[in-house]
């Protein structure tokens, strides 16, 4: 039996869940990129990002294609870089209603209800 569509989503963001990988997402928005791109823009280990890189790609996340002895990823659907912008969108909002809220708070002249 399969899985709930609750539970396939809620592993899709447990794989999401690592800064790292959100990082390559991003980057990878732009287009495709060899792993020697990744690692000048993101300033790790070489093994880490193996390690990140793989995550995303057991989980359909990313595709890997080899040019010779370089290995180009990119986002496996142009959806998964939609959704980069939708989380960009969705924390812009979350955080300007923390900011008026903070105001209000901090507005020793506000009434408190």
């Amino acid at each position: 039996m399969p899985a709930p569509l609750y539970q396939v989503k809620a592993d899709l963001f447990r794989t999401l869940g690592h800064p790292l990988r959100i990082r390559v997402l991003e980057l990878l928005q732009r287009g495709p990129l060899p792993v020697r791109d990744l690692l000048v823009e993101l300033d790790i280990e070489a093994s880490n990002l193996s390690q990140q890189l793989a995550v995303l790609r057991r989980a359909g996340i990313v595709n890997a294609t080899r040019d010779g002895a370089t290995v180009v990823y990119a986002l496996s659907t142009p959806d998964l870089a939609d959704l980069m912008v939708a989380t960009r969108r969705i924390l812009a909002n979350l955080l300007a209603d923390r900011d008026e809220l903070l105001a209000e708070l901090r507005d020793p002249d506000k009434p408190i209800p």
